[in-house]
């Protein structure tokens, strides 16, 4: 089944953009660099693209870099003075989002930092920038949970933070899950559901990454 989502991913990537839009080059060069195949799908980056530039971001949070996929998208919905930034824990995937990022011409919206976001996210927070619009969680999935509070902490009321890869082909729901990932979802969910500031839902996905799905939720 996953050839056939694969090929409608292709399908909607061929009709409804155009190939300097899909970042073949960026994909092909995560690729050449053996970086996990763990990007979101083109489909998928489209769609964090359209909600950035639908609530007006100027000012993003991204929990999870790897080659720079989903932070080009998201840069590209920002005007000048927008800025996305971005922490990635794996150094050598960090010089190969940078050189992505350059390519395709948004390093001047791009904040890269590098270590573990426990450790940057303190830092953020003391510089004491202005809160963030949007928020994007795609890093380990055992500490969703934390990471989904910290982006609440950096939020302005209206803020939108969505986080991938929360349904684990279906393990969220498994109460006998073994699956970290599928653990690490299920706090994430309890976290959520307890959280007065908030008020989310979740879609699952299907396609080029198998059966998944984001949460996504807007700060009141």
């Amino acid at each position: 089944m996953i050839n056939g989502w694969r090929a409608v991913d292709d399908y909607i990537s061929g009709r409804l953009m155009s190939p300097a839009e899909r970042q073949d080059v960026t994909l092909d060069a995560n690729k050449r660099s053996g970086l996990p195949p763990i990007d979101v799908s083109t489909p998928q980056g489209k769609l964090l693209h359209l909600l950035a530039a639908a609530i007006g971001a100027r000012r993003i949070l991204e929990i999870g870099t790897l080659g720079g996929f989903s932070t080009v998208w998201l840069a590209r919905a920002m005007s000048d003075g927008g800025k996305v930034v971005t922490i990635e824990f794996d150094p050598r995937h960090a010089d190969v989002a940078r050189a992505n990022i350059t390519r395709e011409g948004v390093a001047d919206r791009v904040d890269l930092r590098i270590g573990a976001a426990l450790d940057v996210l303190p830092v953020v927070e003391a510089e004491g920038g202005a809160p963030f619009d949007l928020s994007f969680i795609d890093a380990d999935k055992a500490s969703n949970a934390v990471y989904f509070q910290w982006a609440l902490k950096l939020s302005r009321p209206g803020a939108l933070i969505i986080v991938d890869n929360v349904v684990r082909e279906g393990a969220v729901a498994d109460d006998a899950t073994k699956d970290d990932g599928g653990l690490g979802a299920r706090k994430l969910f309890d976290a959520v559901a307890t959280e007065p500031r908030v008020t989310a839902t979740a879609i699952q996905t299907v396609g080029s990454k198998g059966w998944d799905g984001f949460l996504i939720a807007l700060v009141k």
